[in-house]
């Protein structure tokens, strides 16, 4: 039997990189000042980018959705 997602929130890997998320903007808050628009922005960039794709690709439709996770 096939389940199916009608939502990418239901996804544990929506899920568990949401957590990261969180995870990550609180440790850079600790950063040096000097920092926040040099490592501090770069390291949010990046993880913010895994559950947007993950959302992104899941809107998109089942053939991009691969490359999307990709």
């Amino acid at each position: 039997m096939k389940t199916v997602v009608k939502d990418y929130k239901e996804l544990i890997a929506y899920q568990k990189s949401y957590e990261l998320v969180l995870l990550v903007y609180r440790l850079t808050a600790s950063f040096p000042r000097k920092e926040i628009y040099g490592l501090t922005s770069q390291i949010r960039r990046a993880v913010v980018s895994i559950p947007s794709n993950i959302a992104e690709g899941f809107m998109r439709g089942a053939k991009e959705y691969s490359q999307f996770l990709r």
